[in-house]
């Protein structure tokens, strides 16, 4: 006979579909807490386990500490009876010793605190499980309930869980009403602390997509592959399929034998209308099968290297309509489903235009060389202003002309692409390779200007554009109504950028350069120690600018302009003798400068005018000194700011 805890082990496992395992794992859990509440052990530090056999019964260990007598029986345990459990164990060592007290003789808060701890471990190990189970259910299709519907939102019943079916999943010909049946697409399933929120629509296209699989054996097991779907929830979709087996029809495959495939799924998706079409390497063919049911008589495709991809197609004037579909229903499908823009003109329409442009290039040529399609187009025309019956004959002569110019017109624009493509490829080399591995939202642009970029998504393309067709870039920005100041935030957005391979380069350590003669001024003249019977030689080395007052600072760079070193041959100073030596000038045509005037100039931060240079008299002299007994250097300083006059020569301590 089963106890009682088997029992109720067993219902919990079937009622909240969880593992042996996990509920073991609640229950050794709870038995812990319940133990640390009656026996008051706050501490974490002092381990405690639970373990429960398969009969129901529990056994509790706790951690103490091997003593010779015991103090505190809770964290203490006789050598005797920790060998039991340990045979090799020692005094002082740890080890887990059984406890007394089951879960029949805890108290009354420690049997709540235990229950509470059951019921929290089973409801997060539940709503784990849910979690899991649903993950992998995503992108797949579930049955359910409606349970109720309230301020647009279903809410659908899928047995252990719940969903929701928000209103832009719903399909708008459809009301949902409680008790209802209905199959959805699994679209998201995220984490909550209530349980996982799993959200459901009946509008996504991928539900189509496994619609198909289920209904269509081939899709299931690969022999033929939906390339793309563009679907109107309620409406109309297209789907674009092709074989990868050789035999196969793909269309057929999926409408099946008299159409019982497709139409189980109309049904399923409450009539709406399902076009499957063939899917063609070919753009051109594809976008004429993609506009069906409408006949096409010319498609005529431009890929440019900024903007999206365009493609004019001409119908016959009875198609026009139905090419369009319902509030350009059709075209916008069509249009999904290939990734081209197009653009859907009728013959007479498309005639027309390329008549008016027939005396510019690149039509002009027509005049010579279809000099007879032209005239008969004309009077075609003619015809149809009047209201005057056209013939079928007719309408082919003008889907004819409408061929013939579309294709000079496709030339010309061919040739200026490759020009383009051309010059872009020439400036490519000009931009730092890092620039194209950025995206281009590191510029933090406004979204209108990323959006008006189109199919620069790179920084590097950016700043190729920039370089080489600037003015391309700024008309493609105001096409796309990015507005006037886009330019000139894309230019802000690059000056302030920091590429990192600019920025190593500048943080490399550059190369020391080859060290050259030194601009600054070099020491004074000096002068020779003379030997005995030798004459003593002066060299200069550079002409040096010294300030007016030792005190102030010299001249910054600027305002002193720099002049060519000149080098003079050493001067023999004659011998010493009693009276003084004539002084040896070094250099003339020196232009002075006025203390107050550098100054004065310095502070304000304005450039010193220009004067006309005039001789000096030199600044610098050689003397001899009759109490020294020999030649000194001497220089001439001024005595008084105010008065403007020079004092005496005067021994220069600085040389």
């Amino acid at each position: 006979m089963k106890s009682d805890f088997t029992l109720a082990f067993n219902e919990i496992l079937e009622t909240r579909a969880l593992s042996k395992e996990v509920v073991l794992e609640a229950l050794e859990q709870a038995l812990v807490s319940a133990y640390r509440r009656d026996a008051n052990i706050g501490s974490n530090q002092q381990r405690i386990q639970a373990q429960i056999d398969p009969t129901g019964r529990p056994q509790i260990f706790v951690e103490k500490e091997v003593v010779t007598s015991i103090v505190d029986n809770r964290t203490e345990v006789l050598l005797d009876e920790a060998q039991k459990q340990d045979p090799d164990c020692k005094v002082g060592d740890m080890v887990m010793a059984p406890v007394t007290p089951t879960s029949a003789s805890f108290g009354r808060i420690a049997a709540q605190t235990a229950k509470q701890v059951i019921l929290q471990r089973i409801r997060e190990a539940e709503r784990d499980s849910l979690y899991d189970e649903f993950i992998d259910r995503q992108g797949d299709l579930v049955t359910g309930t409606v349970q109720s519907t309230a301020h647009g939102v279903v809410t659908l019943s899928l047995g252990r869980a719940e969903a929701i079916m928000p209103k832009q999943h719903q399909m708008p010909n459809e009301r949902y009403k409680a008790h209802d049946k209905i199959r959805a697409y699994v679209a998201e399933v995220n984490k909550s602390t209530r349980g996982p929120q799993i959200i459901v629509s009946r509008a996504h296209k991928d539900m189509l997509r496994r619609l198909l699989e289920y209904e269509v054996p081939e899709i299931y097991n690969g022999q033929v592959e939906i390339k793309n779907i563009a679907r109107e929830a309620g409406y109309r979709s297209k789907v674009a399929v092709a074989a990868l087996q050789e035999g196969i029809d793909p269309v057929g495959a999926c409408v099946g034998m008299r159409g019982m495939r497709i139409q189980n799924i109309i049904k399923e998706l409450h009539d709406e209308k399902i076009d499957v079409i063939e899917w063609d390497p070919d753009p051109a063919r594809f976008i004429s099968k993609a506009l069906s049911p409408a006949r096409v008589s010319g498609v005529y495709l431009h890929e440019d290297i900024d903007q999206v991809r365009t493609a004019l197609v001409v119908v016959p004037e009875d198609n026009l309509s139905l090419a369009i579909g319902r509030e350009g229903q059709n075209a916008r499908l069509a249009a999904k489903l290939t990734g081209w823009r197009i653009d859907i003109k009728s013959v007479t329409e498309a005639a027309i235009e390329n008549v008016a442009a027939v005396s510019t290039a690149p039509l002009s040529i027509m005049k010579i060389k279809n000099r007879e399609l032209v005239a008969e187009v004309e009077r075609i025309l003619e015809k149809k202003r009047t209201n005057r019956p056209v013939n079928p004959e007719e309408y082919t002569t003008l889907t004819n002309f409408v061929n013939v110019a579309q294709r000079l017109i496709l030339d010309q624009r061919d040739a200026v692409k490759r020009e383009r493509q051309s010059l872009l490829d020439s400036v490519r080399p000009l931009v730092p390779v890092e620039a194209f591995n950025m995206p281009i939202a590191v510029l933090e642009l406004a979204e209108d200007i990323v959006k008006a970029l189109g199919k620069i998504e790179t920084v590097g393309e950016l700043m190729v554009r920039v370089l080489a067709d600037e003015e391309g870039l700024a008309r493609m920005l105001a096409a796309n109504k990015a507005g006037d100041d886009a330019m000139e935030a894309i230019q802000y957005a690059l000056d302030d950028l920091v590429i990192p391979e600019i920025l190593q380069a500048q943080e490399a350590p550059a190369e020391e350069p080859v060290p050259s003669e030194p601009e600054v001024a070099e020491p004074a003249p000096v002068i020779e120690a003379a030997a005995e019977g030798v004459q003593p030689v002066v060299e200069e080395e550079e002409d040096v600018v010294r300030p007016a007052f030792p005190d102030m600072p010299a001249l910054a760079a600027e305002e002193a302009p720099p002049r060519e070193k000149r080098r003079t041959d050493k001067i023999a100073v004659p011998e010493v003798a009693e009276t003084p030596v004539a002084p040896v000038e070094w250099e003339e045509g020196f232009e002075e400068v006025e203390g107050d005037e550098r100054l004065s100039d310095k502070r304000s931060g304005r450039k010193k005018k220009s004067k006309t240079k005039k001789p000096k008299q030199s600044r610098v002299q050689l003397v001899f000194d009759e109490d020294m007994g020999e030649v000194v250097a001497k220089r001439r300083r001024k005595g008084n700011r105010d008065r403007g006059e020079f004092d005496e020569f005067d021994t220069d301590d600085s040389f």
